[in-house]
C-alpha cells in the first residue's frame, strides 16, 4: 500500500511549471525567475520545495469519469492520498495487524550503518514516497554519522505531509540539506536524476512497488534505473509472499482504519467532485489471490444503487455485490524479486530480511 498508482493506471500529466513555495517567512525568502518559475532562498540555505503544479480536479474527474465507466469499475489508488487519506495511512501502519512497517523498521534499525557504509562522501538520500519520513530517519542518522553531512530529496504528493515531516527533519539535524519534492514519482524522478554531483542512494520502502502490477512495476523501476548513474544504489522494500490469513487481515484491520482509509476516497469525490456516495451503502475488502501473489482491495456495493457525480455530468448503476477496484498489493518470492531487478536493468546486490522472514530490504544496482 502507498502513494502510487494501482495495477494498469496512468500517472496523471503534472504541468511543466516548478513552483519552489516558501513556508515560514523568518525562514525563506522568493525571488522570481525567467519562464514563470519562483524559487525559495531559504535564510539558513538547507531547505528548499519545488512543487509540480498537476491539474488536480480536471485529472482527477477524468480518472473517476474512465475508471466508474469501465468494466470492472475502478479507482487509481494514487488518489486515496489526499490530506485525510496520508493521515489515515500514517494510523494503517501503527495496527497491529500492518506488520510491513514494523518489519521494515527492524531491518533498517539493524542495517542502517552497513547500508551507510556502502557509499563514499558526499552522498544524496532520495526517497520516493516519504511521507512522514519516520523509517527513513534510522538511514539518514546512520548516513551523518558515517559521512558528516548529507543531502536528502524526499518525494512525496502529500505536500502538507512534506513539509512537516522536513520542517522537523531541519529542526533534529543541522548537517542535513533538505531538497523537497511535491510530485508524483515519475516527475520527481527527473528531478533526482539530475542531481549528478555526488552518488546517490534512492530509497523505495514499504513496499509501495507491490501497488503496480509486476510488468508495470518492472517500467517504474526502469524509470528509476534511468535516473541512476553507475555508482548509485536503489534500497527497495518488497513484502514476501506469505500465508492468507496475515496478509488479509493487514489490509483489513480490527480497528476498520483501512476501511475508512478506502472510503475516503468516496469522501474526496463527494467533496472534489460534487458526488453523491452515501458511504454507508459500501463495505471495504481486501481478498489474497495466492496464485497471482497479490491482495486485492475494493469496495463493495451493499445495494443497487445510482450515484450520481455532478462535475463531470456522470451517472453509475451499482449492483448489489459490485466491486469498485482501489488497488493491488502484490507480493513477491526471492526469485521473483531478483526476476523483477533485471526486468528493470539491475541486479540485487544485497537483501536483508527481518526476523520473522516476512519482508525484505534490497539494495540493487545498475548493471
Amino acid at each position: 500500500m502507498g502513494a502510487t498508482a494501482a495495477a494498469g493506471s496512468r500517472l496523471h500529466r503534472e504541468s511543466r511549471r516548478c513552483i519552489l513555495r516558501p513556508f515560514d517567512p523568518k525562514r525563506a525568502q522568493t525571488v522570481s525567475h525567467p519562464q514563470n518559475e519562483v524559487s525559495v532562498v531559504p535564510a539558513k540555505p538547507r531547505f528548499s520545495l519545488i512543487e509540480l503544479e498537476p491539474e488536480r480536479n480536471a485529472s482527477f474527474g477524468k480518472e473517476v469519469e474512465r475508471g466508474l465507466t469501465d468494466s470492472p469499475k475502478s479507482i487509481p489508488c494514487r488518489f486515496l492520498y489526499d490530506e485525510r487519506g496520508s493521515q489515515l495511512f500514517e494510523r494503517i501502519c501503527e495496527t497491529p495487524e500492518y506488520y510491513v512497517t514494523r518489519a521494515e523498521h527492524e531491518i533498517l534499525a539493524n542495517r542502517s550503518e552497513e547500508i551507510a557504509q556502502v557509499f563514499p562522501s558526499p552522498i544524496t538520500l532520495a526517497e520516493l514516497g516519504s511521507g512522514s519520513s519516520s523509517k527513513t530517519r534510522l538511514l539518514i542518522e546512520a548516513l551523518l554519522r558515517r559521512h558528516g553531512g548529507l543531502r536528502y530529496l524526499p518525494v512525496d504528493i502529500s505536500r502538507t505531509m512534506l513539509e512537516a515531516s522536513s520542517m522537523d527533519l531541519i529542526d533534529r539535524y543541522d548537517a542535513l540539506e533538505i531538497r523537497a519534492i511535491a510530485s508524483e514519482y515519475r516527475a520527481g524522478l527527473r528531478h533526482v536524476g539530475a542531481e549528478t554531483d555526488r552518488s546517490k542512494l534512492i530509497v523505495w520502502l514499504g513496499s509501495n512497488v507491490g501497488n503496480y502490477g509486476r510488468e508495470e512495476a518492472a517500467r517504474l523501476l526502469g524509470n528509476i534505473r534511468s535516473a541512476m548513474a553507475s555508482a548509485d544504489r536503489l534500497l527497495i522494500g518488497i513484502d514476501l509472499r506469505k500465508d492468507r490469513a496475515t496478509l488479509e487481515s493487514a489490509y483489513d484491520d480490527a480497528q476498520g482504519i483501512t476501511a475508512e482509509f478506502s472510503a475516503n476516497l468516496l469522501s474526496r469525490i463527494n467533496r472534489d467532485l460534487g458526488g453523491h456516495f452515501d458511504l454507508t451503502r459500501f463495505r471495504h475488502r481486501a481478498v489474497y489471490h495466492e496464485g497471482e501473489g497479490h491482495v486485492e482491495i475494493g469496495l463493495v456495493s451493499l445495494q443497487r444503487q445510482r450515484v450520481a457525480i455532478d462535475a463531470i455530468d456522470l451517472e453509475i448503476d451499482l449492483a448489489d455485490g459490485e466491486a469498485i477496484h482501489i488497488e493491488n498489493a502484490f507480493k513477491y518470492s526471492p526469485a521473483e524479486i531478483e526476476h523483477l531487478a533485471a526486468l528493470a536493468g539491475m541486479e540485487v546486490e544485497r537483501s536483508w530480511l527481518d526476523s520473522r522472514r516476512r519482508f525484505s530490504l534490497n539494495l540493487f544496482a545498475p548493471m
